[in-house]
């Protein structure tokens, strides 16, 4: 079911569909921004997946299967990779980092040949979940995609334990939380599909199960989840697999602990930052991070916390409608910004992501409201 609007926003929820179904490929792939030029050609699967995610919510269910008719012909396409790297995974020679599957594709399926952080196991992940979610908003059938999904499964099932870059393409040493919730709330979600046989069942929730393990053992610091393993940081990212993904219970005391948290050390005047130690453009806050925030407190019960989020969100937008990928007023460490405006350009705007998070907020709203 489509649902309508909060009042005060249907001007941009209208344009943040029109933007995205505009700039969507006739592959299917979504941009992750048209002009910023470090983004340029490429489509993200996790950038992608929280996209279709937000246009399946506000109904726009052909661009979203679209989407994943993409992600599906990727892995159609280098089914014999995941093969190999499934095969080598618990043996002497595992395939290295550099050559397992990348993050972002251009947008014909095919790997690019720019240097970039690519080993990134998140948005297999969080394709699948969208996938999944997509199918159970929309009673959609899943078959077109069951033999992705399946590749998708048995690659994370193999890989989720590995060191690899995390949401923002930094510190492949480390083992990411955020990367490790989104592997489990795919990996949950190839389970609850129906499309997996019962051997790919039984090895997908021994994966779930050492993953919860390993974040309540080392990826929890005084009762919330924190960056990486072993370490007191915080970042942003982590609201994710507490809403939309669900992969920590929303409702539970980590979620509620992981929240201050994050508040307290990275929300600032309703927006929020990535993280402290963020130097890229000066570290500035993020649209689409706030969007997070607003997500877990609407699962949360939060009505008056979640519409703040959405209203800070939505101030954001320039004139033209197009919402920024983070914006200056308080950025963590300023003597940076110069150096990536002299690299990049300006800040990536539009970014169909932030976007896209508006949107899925949007609809949480309208949906805690009814």
């Amino acid at each position: 079911m489509t649902l309508a609007p909060p009042r005060g926003y249907d001007t941009l929820t209208a344009a943040s569909i029109d933007l995205i179904s505009s700039l969507q490929e006739p592959s299917g792939a979504y941009p992750a921004s048209p002009d910023f030029s470090a983004y340029t050609g490429y489509s993200w699967f996790r950038d992608g997946a929280f996209i279709a995610d937000g246009m399946s919510a506000a109904g726009q269910r052909e661009s979203a299967e679209r989407f994943f008719d993409w992600c599906a012909g990727i892995l159609h396409r280098y089914r014999s990779t995941v093969d190999e790297i499934v095969e080598r995974a618990d043996g002497d020679d595992p395939v290295d980092g550099e050559h397992m599957m990348p993050a972002r594709f251009l947008f014909d399926g095919t790997v690019g040949e720019e240097e970039w952080g690519n080993f990134q196991l998140d948005g297999y992940g969080t394709w699948v979940w969208a996938a999944v979610a997509h199918g159970a908003r929309h009673n959609a059938s899943l078959d077109r995609w069951a033999d992705a999904i399946v590749a998708t499964c048995e690659y994370l099932a193999s890989s989720w334990h590995r060191e690899c870059w995390d949401w923002w393409e930094e510190h492949p040493e480390r083992i990411h939380v955020s990367t490790l919730g989104c592997v489990g709330a795919g990996l949950q979600a190839g389970i609850d599909s129906g499309v997996l046989g019962d051997a790919l069942v039984t090895r997908c929730e021994a994966a779930i199960i050492g993953i919860r393990k390993l974040i309540e053992h080392r990826g929890i610091r005084n009762g919330h989840l924190v960056k990486w393993l072993d370490d007191d940081a915080v970042d942003a990212s982590t609201l994710a697999i507490i809403a939309p993904l669900g992969f920590i219970d929303p409702a539970g005391e980590v979620a509620a602990r992981t929240i201050v948290a994050v508040r307290s050390q990275l929300e600032v005047d309703g927006g929020m930052h990535r993280f402290l130690a963020d130097e890229f453009f000066g570290g500035g806050r993020w649209p689409l991070l706030t969007c997070f925030l607003g997500l877990c407190l609407a699962r949360r019960g939060d009505l008056d916390g979640a519409r703040a989020a959405l209203a800070w969100a939505s101030s954001t937008a320039l004139a033209s409608g197009d919402l920024p990928e983070q914006v200056g007023g308080h950025l963590l460490n300023p003597e940076f910004e110069q150096f990536w405006i002299d690299k990049w350009g300006p800040v990536a705007t539009p970014l169909l992501w932030s976007h896209a998070m508006f949107l899925r907020l949007d609809a949480a709203v309208v949906e805690l409201e009814a």
